[in-house]
């Protein structure tokens, strides 16, 4: 085991001392169990990216099945979400009939075993980096755990939806990629642009122009699945590379690893349609409106009136991180007259979700 350990180690060394290498000649690399290296490829155009003027002309009239993947670690906070999480999935799954375009589901566990929730939601065990080699950055586990489900599970749909635990589905999604591009939410803080000094490290220019590079993540993105296989072990080297230069490590923080995605998708030439009605994210989005998803990264904090009071602790409030390492409890309070739609949605989805669930608890 110990020896097993150690000639990990060393092919994570050796990838990151020839990351820059790995990056330039991984466009066609083929999905690979070790840790991700390649042949070469070349861009040919810009990835296309706009907003549909009408939805259904994103979408075709045959069913195009995708499947659902969302990775998690063991922990109480990662488990309790992905449980509510995959309850909505199953309910909107339901809700949306013999025309719904969602598949199968998976929880990618990369704790390296199992726990006892294989049995209430459909998991695949991965192997964690190696000690030490994420920095204490968790995230960078993602793209590794997505190279060995990739590699290794069979998977019926030919499109993913990569997700996260802290995503609460609203209404059926319908498959929102065609023509070859990706379908993303566009987050306002990836900016591409204001970065191109440290992008141009792991994006050259040879590769073409720096708005090649979405201003996304990895989630939610729905994209092909052939074309994740090739993009997936990229944005584990990138990701790498990314977290052991200073600059970049420095610069992009805790969203390293989506700017890392959001180059690798770039560098396989995979475009993305750009959906701002793919999720919202309260309190900032007050409505449900068009929406699929709630991500509810934000902790919400009002006062008794129904005030915002962010950045400071409301009299009431729901912050995902208040239960790092306990469950929410059943029935929680409702927000006070005149809280948004979007936040008193969020709580109610919570309640209804632990009321339902058998074992609510750790």
């Amino acid at each position: 085991m110990g020896c097993g350990n150690f000639f990990f180690t060393l092919i994570i060394t050796f990838s990151v001392a020839l990351i820059t290498y790995n990056i330039i000649i991984s466009a066609n690399a083929p999905l690979k169990q070790e840790l991700p290296g390649s042949s070469q490829g070349v861009l040919s155009f810009d990835p296309i990216i706009k907003m549909p003027g009408n939805r259904k002309s994103a979408l075709t009239n045959k069913k195009r099945l995708f499947h659902t993947a969302v990775t998690a670690s063991d922990s109480v906070y990662n488990t309790w979400q992905t449980r509510v999480m995959y309850y909505w999935f199953k309910k909107m799954k339901k809700t949306g009939g013999v025309d719904c375009e969602m598949g199968g589901f998976t929880r990618i566990l990369h704790s390296g075993k199992p726990d006892k929730f294989m049995d209430e939601i459909p998991t695949f065990v991965a192997q964690p980096l190696p000690a030490g080699t994420d920095r204490g950055y968790i995230v960078l586990n993602r793209p590794w755990a997505f190279v060995q489900w990739l590699q290794q599970a069979d998977i019926k749909e030919d499109y993913i939806l990569m997700s996260e635990p802290d995503h609460i589905i609203v209404k059926p999604i319908p498959n929102l990629s065609r023509d070859g591009l990706g379908a993303a939410f566009p987050f306002f803080y990836i900016e591409p642009k204001k970065y191109e000094t440290i992008l141009r490290k792991f994006f050259p220019e040879n590769k073409g122009p720096i708005t090649n590079i979405d201003p996304i993540g990895n989630s939610p993105v729905i994209v092909g699945k052939e074309s994740l296989k090739k993009i997936a072990p990229t944005w584990m080297n990138v990701s790498l590379a990314m977290k052991t230069d200073p600059e970049a490590d420095k610069a992009f923080g805790w969203v390293l690893e989506m700017y890392a995605y959001a180059v690798a998708s770039a560098l396989h030439d995979v475009g993305n349609i750009l959906h701002k009605d793919f999720m919202l994210q309260p309190p900032w989005d007050t409505e449900i409106g068009d929406k699929f998803i709630i991500h509810y990264t934000y902790g919400c904090d009002y006062d008794m009136q129904g005030k915002l009071t962010y950045g400071k602790i409301g009299e009431w409030r729901f912050d995902k991180r208040s239960f790092d390492s306990v469950y929410p409890p059943k029935n929680l309070p409702l927000p006070p007259p005149g809280v948004p739609e979007s936040v008193v949605t969020l709580v109610k989805m919570v309640n209804e979700a632990s009321e339902n669930i058998p074992n609510w608890g750790p």
